[in-house]
Order: structure tokens, then C-alpha cells, then sequence
């Protein structure tokens, strides 16, 4: 099993590395008493469903106890067969000052008449032997949340980037209202409609008699052509930021024609230049893995 141990001063942004491992997939634990740490990982590594990755916030509110904790995780290496990894974040003491002072949040040390500066400088001294073994240590200084995000997942991965981006291709029907889960959409009510074409109002978008219309026309497929364009050149972007879904939602009046063609198309012009690739019809209830057969579903 994989465990990190993410530390860090007080205000350096620990709460959003642990957010930021749980999005990527780990099992979390803040705010962990060093004492437990032995039993936690045991029982995550034979439980009925052992968890292969885990990570666990540690910091002064658990002080008891931590300079112990190197020889402690050494010891549970070498016991449990834990890949151990830990990670240390840090910042200067002109960004502590300000991040307390904008959250107005009260310093876990500044009991005892201590001023923040004092607390501070006491905190580093507590936690010095955690960021002395830590494989990684990150300054969070002149770092935005996006960025911070970014580099713990890079950490955790081994620097091949966070957990793969699923792209959501989405048909739906501007009638029924807006999906509210759209990253980005593109309204096509503009394109030829089959469902004025006899013989074509019942059927949908997956079906032969509906393609082969849309096919025939030439304004569909240069539409086709720019979203492809535009979605290509901006994917990769996103993918770079710590997200795991990007929904792109095609829309037309009845969500049953024209969006699930379009969405059909996009979906296997993608599936090779993405890790995850979805399509949902909104208007006909279903959400498929691109190159499934026809009536398979998956919710």
C-alpha cells in the first residue's frame, strides 16, 4: 500500500493537498494522532477491500509524540510493506502572517500568550524532523490553490501529472432546459432539422435512417469540423488543471436528433486522445462508454 504523510506549517495550505490526494483517488485522514498511525495502516491494508493508497494529514495539533514519528514510519515500512512517502509544505512567514490575518483563524500554538510570529517560529521547531525526512518539500509562498493542487497530484503520481481527465460528451434539448454541469456548450439548433423529415420524428440520433440524413449535409459536418478544432486545441489545457471531468454539451431543440449525432461523432473523434471518454443523452436517460454496443448503458 501507498501512504503519504503530508505535513506542513499552519496556513501553508495543508487542507487543500489532502483535498487534492482525495480527488486523486487516495483514502484521506487529517488531523491523524501519530499514535494511531500503525493501526490505521493495518487496517486499511488487510481489510476485506484493502486500500492500495492512503494519505494522512499530520501536523502540531497532534505535536505528542512527533519526534518519534521518522523512526515510527521507518519501523511500519519495513513491518507492513508501505511504500511511505512524505510530504512538507512550507511558506515564508510574510505569507503566514497575511493568510491569518484574511481567514482570522487563531494559530493552533498561540496559546500561552504567544504572539503569531512567536507561534510560527515555535510550530517549525516541532516540525522539524518531519520536513527533515520528507521526500518532497513544497513552498506555497507565491503558489495559487490551482497550482498547489497540481503539484501535490504531480507528486503523488511521480511527476506523470494528476488523476486523468474524463471528457463527458452531452447531448440535451434546449426545451427541456440547460445542464447545469456544462463546463462548455455549443448550441446547434441552427443545422438542419430531421425531425420535420417524414419518418424520422420518432427515430434519434443513433439510429441509421436519422445518421444518414445528417451525414448528407454539408453545413453539419463543417459544424462538426470547427467544434472538433476548438476542442482539440483546448483540451489539453484542461487537462492540465487539477479537474477530473470536463463536460462538453451539445444542444438542439428536442435533444434527440441533432445533439446525439453530433455528440456520437465527437465522442469516437476523441476516444484516442483521451484518458476517459463518456457519452450521455440526457433526453433519452442513458450514459455510455464510447465503443459500446448499441443499447448498452452504464449510469
Amino acid at each position: 500500500m501507498e501512504l503519504i504523510v503530508v505535513s506542513g506549517i499552519s496556513g501553508s495550505g495543508k487542507s487543500s493537498a489532502i483535498h487534492a490526494l482525495e480527488d486523486a483517488g487516495y483514502y484521506c485522514v487529517d488531523n491523524l494522532p501519530p499514535d494511531l498511525l500503525c493501526e490505521l495502516a493495518r487496517v486499511l491494508a488487510s481489510g476485506p477491500q484493502p486500500v492500495n493508497k492512503a494519505a494522512v494529514g499530520m501536523d502540531v495539533r497532534t505535536r505528542a509524540h512527533l519526534e518519534d514519528l521518522p523512526q515510527a514510519l521507518q519501523r511500519l515500512e519495513q513491518e507492513a510493506f508501505l511504500d511511505i512517502r512524505g510530504l512538507f509544505l512550507e511558506a515564508n512567514e510574510a505569507s503566514l502572517l497575511r493568510r491569518f490575518s484574511e481567514t482570522r483563524r487563531r494559530h493552533p500554538l498561540a496559546e500561552g500568550g504567544h504572539s503569531l510570529p512567536e507561534a510560527i517560529k515555535l510550530e517549525r521547531r516541532h516540525l522539524a524532523p518531519l520536513a527533515e525526512t520528507a521526500d518532497c518539500i513544497l513552498d506555497t509562498s507565491a503558489i495559487s490553490v490551482h497550482t498547489l493542487r497540481r503539484r501535490v497530484q504531480d507528486f503523488a503520481s511521480g511527476g506523470v501529472g494528476g488523476r486523468p481527465l474524463t471528457l463527458l460528451f452531452q447531448s440535451f434539448g434546449f426545451k427541456h432546459g440547460i445542464p447545469m454541469d456544462s463546463d462548455l456548450l455549443f448550441d446547434i439548433r441552427f443545422l438542419p432539422n430531421p425531425n420535420y423529415e417524414p419518418g424520422l420524428a420518432e427515430l434519434t440520433g443513433q439510429d441509421q435512417a436519422v445518421i444518414d440524413y445528417l451525414e448528407a449535409q454539408p453545413e453539419l459536418e463543417r459544424r462538426l469540423s470547427d467544434i472538433h478544432r476548438i476542442l482539440a486545441d483546448w483540451v489539453p489545457s484542461y487537462a492540465e488543471e487539477p479537474r477530473s471531468y470536463l463536460t462538453v454539451s451539445i444542444g438542439c431543440t428536442g435533444g434527440r436528433h441533432r445533439s446525439v449525432f453530433m455528440v456520437e461523432r465527437l465522442a469516437k473523434l476523441f476516444d484516442d486522445r483521451a484518458p476517459h471518454v463518456l457519452v450521455r443523452h440526457r433526453e433519452l436517460g442513458a450514459t455510455q462508454p464510447v465503443g459500446r454496443q448499441p443499447g448498452a448503458t452504464t449510469e
